[in-house]
């Protein structure tokens, strides 16, 4: 029965971290640009050039 209250405990303080670290990212300003994700593969400039070569 000890064991439930431990792991209970230990699971309350790893919440709680996640929720501080949540907070944190918020007020640092992690996601304030929701735009740009979204649009970012329609600006992508990336030139690959592969060759094709014809095995006939």
């Amino acid at each position: 029965m000890s064991a439930i209250f431990i792991m209970i405990g230990a699971s309350l303080l790893v919440a709680v971290g996640f929720l501080i670290a949540f907070i944190w990212s918020v007020k640092s300003g992690q996601y304030e640009d929701d735009y740009t994700p979204s649009i970012r593969m329609l600006f992508d400039n990336t030139n690959n050039k592969t060759t094709k070569t014809n095995t006939k």
